[in-house]
């Protein structure tokens, strides 16, 4: 029966030990350790989609305003 507990006793260690690195490897991945993380990448997508929705924003307002003023000049003749 003991041999049986110190069995699953060295089962169970081997299984943490797996967990354990894998945690580690996970954790390493999402923070980065030295290396760019997957919350700094995530930071810096979401930092260039406000920057190029910005941008759209800018382009759309400055096509739509020469449209009104070409319109305008061909309906007032100015």
């Amino acid at each position: 029966m003991s041999g049986d507990n110190g069995q699953y006793e060295c089962a169970c260690h081997r299984e943490f030990a797996a967990i354990h690195a894998k945690l580690d490897r996970l954790d390493e991945a999402i923070r980065g350790n030295g290396r760019l993380g997957i919350l700094l990448r995530l930071d810096r997508l979401e930092s260039a989609e406000a920057v190029r929705s910005k941008l759209l924003w800018i382009i759309t307002a400055s096509v739509l305003s020469l449209a009104v003023a070409a319109v305008w000049k061909l309906v007032i003749g100015g």
